[in-house]
């Protein structure tokens, strides 16, 4: 029997990845083109476009098209506000303008959707990864920094504005480092990749000795957080302490998610994941101690299954 198609699209700052995927979370055919994020607003939605007729080519039947987008964004309206990284879009109203692009779609209704990145892929590992077969799943992406998404009774929690689910941006430590966000002490700025390598940095920096400099040419700039995951794996000390300080930051995250959402599950994704992956038995071991939640023990820390095609599968998941 034929499988159903979604294309899902992640539009970023300096690409825009499309694919093709099935009503089982499957990604076939997959692009990249460049995004012009400095342009205007049409050279934006042009990357766009592409991207999306080449995936249809000749006949390709799609039942949906779901676009992940940095945000600040309005998923109900579909117009991207003010986002950071796409200087290109200032209130655009992004599903207005496909809808217009692909009529011929969406008066068969083809529906059109639209939301920010760590939503949509919340959304995907609830359909289908690693948090599939839940219906109450806290998913959280780290990287540069941390995002997070919140789906209750199996739909995208967003608040009255559309803006709920920024988890990254709760504060641990009201005395802790500046976020980017102007907040002190958020998880983003205490446990996200680019915390990881500053926390190395200054530990090095101080005379520490490690492996992590010499991995990083003797240059003290060049220590990020991939850096710091091959200095732990060669059995650095330095390493495993920065990690497990991060970790444990993490962990009383972690249980605040717990004690505020009561979540089936726990899923944890992005570019820096790995870099966890030692440590998700010591999360599951400090997490339940940190909580009120007397059944918080319950609850799996498992890692995403989706990994750079994430926005891929959110994008689909948003028409599903």
């Amino acid at each position: 029997m034929e499988k159903n198609l979604f294309i899902g699209v992640d539009v970023g700052g300096t690409k825009v990845a499309a694919g093709l995927v099935n009503d089982e979370g499957e990604i076939g055919s997959h692009l990249r083109v460049p995004m012009i994020a400095n342009g205007s607003a049409s050279d934006g939605l042009g990357a766009v476009l592409s991207a999306i007729s080449e995936l249809l080519g000749e006949g390709t039947r799609v039942r949906g098209i779901g676009v992940c987008s940095p945000g600040p964004l309005d998923p109900a309206a579909g117009i991207i506000l003010n986002p950071p990284n796409l200087p290109c879009w200032r209130n655009f109203p992004l599903t207005d303008a496909l809808r217009k692009a692909y009529a011929f779609l969406t008066a068969n209704g083809v529906p059109v959707k639209v939301d920010n990145d760590a939503n949509a892929a919340a959304l995907a590992e609830t359909r289908w990864g690693a948090a599939r077969g839940y219906n109450n799943v806290f998913y959280a992406t780290i990287g540069t920094g941390i995002g997070t998404g919140i789906v209750m009774h199996g739909k995208i929690y967003h608040g009255r504005t559309g803006s709920a689910g920024e988890g990254g941006h709760v504060s641990i430590d009201y005395r802790g480092p500046i976020c980017g966000c102007g907040k002190p002490g958020c998880i983003e700025v205490l446990a996200s990749g680019s915390a990881i390598a500053r926390r190395a940095r200054e530990k090095v920096a101080s005379g520490r000795e490690s492996l992590i400099l010499e991995l990083a040419g003797e240059k003290l700039p060049a220590v990020t957080g991939e850096v710091v995951g091959k200095a732990y794996a060669a059995g650095d000390a330095l390493a495993r302490e920065v990690l497990t300080e991060s970790a444990d930051m993490l962990a009383l995250w972690l249980s605040n998610m717990i004690d505020l959402l009561d979540p089936e599950v726990i899923v944890i994704g992005g570019g820096a994941a790995a870099l966890y992956g030692p440590f998700f038995g010591r999360l599951q071991e400090r997490v339940p101690k940190l909580t009120v939640n007397p059944r918080a023990r319950e609850v799996p820390i498992v890692a995403a299954r989706y990994g750079a095609d994430a926005g891929i599968a959110g994008g689909a998941a948003l028409c599903t």
